[in-house]
């Protein structure tokens, strides 16, 4: 199989001309083996989604795309996203072809919805053995690039108490994997009904979920 890039918002902008108006963006969702709910959080990206469509010029889908690690699908989104309460498991296979999506430009946002820090943990030590997970720095782009998070990650839901930890592996300086920690983003990001959370807790859900698209598609960096 050819290998494909990733395409960034930085490298459409750069190649499309006036009458060729930029592709559209999308999340795609990782369905992943091992027993764990991927699919929590069904309204989580499509809200997110129409977050970003109003407050970036970014061109975006109204829904996210379900891929596995085996899908050609993988190839066309520039942020994949994971969660879940249970296990995750990556095959060698599927460490293999995740690796080289970020090699190749890609980037993952791991969201513990409470219950997947061990397995997590566990799989992203396995994709990049020499690369350790690290606690992202406060004055990263990440935290800054549309909204301002001097604190870095929010905290949504309570969970263990703890406080909501950014951490990440970076290649070569660049940030490839993002792992959200007692935050619980996604459940911030639902309908607000589902989780009845304040709106504050809501809106710096919605924000920090924009900074990390934005991120993942090189918006305005």
């Amino acid at each position: 199989m050819i290998a494909r890039i990733v395409l960034t918002a930085a490298l459409i902008v750069a190649s499309h001309t006036p009458s060729e108006p930029a592709p559209v963006l999308t999340i795609g969702r990782l369905h992943y083996e091992g027993g764990g709910d991927w699919y929590a959080n069904p309204s989580s990206l499509p809200n997110l989604l129409a977050a970003v469509k109003s407050r970036t010029t970014l061109r975006v889908a109204t829904s996210e795309k379900v891929v596995t690690l085996s899908d050609d699908e993988l190839w066309t989104v520039p942020y994949l996203y994971m969660t879940g309460h249970g296990n995750v498991h990556w095959s060698e296979r599927d460490l293999a072809t995740l690796r080289r999506f970020l090699q190749q430009g890609g980037f993952l946002h791991a969201d513990d919805n409470y219950g997947m820090d061990a397995s997590i943990r566990r799989e992203l030590a396995r994709l990049f053995p020499g690369e350790p997970l690290v606690q992202v720095p406060l004055d990263h782009p990440i935290y800054h690039l549309v909204y301002d998070f001097p604190r870095g990650l929010p905290k949504i839901h309570a969970h263990d108490e703890k406080p909501a930890q950014g951490f990440g592996i970076f290649l070569d300086g660049r940030l490839v994997v993002y792992y959200s920690y007692q935050s619980d983003l996604g459940d911030g990001w639902e309908d607000p009904q589902v989780h009845n959370d304040p709106p504050d807790k809501r809106e710096a859900a919605l924000r920090m979920g924009v900074n990390l698209f934005a991120y993942a598609v090189g918006f305005g960096g």
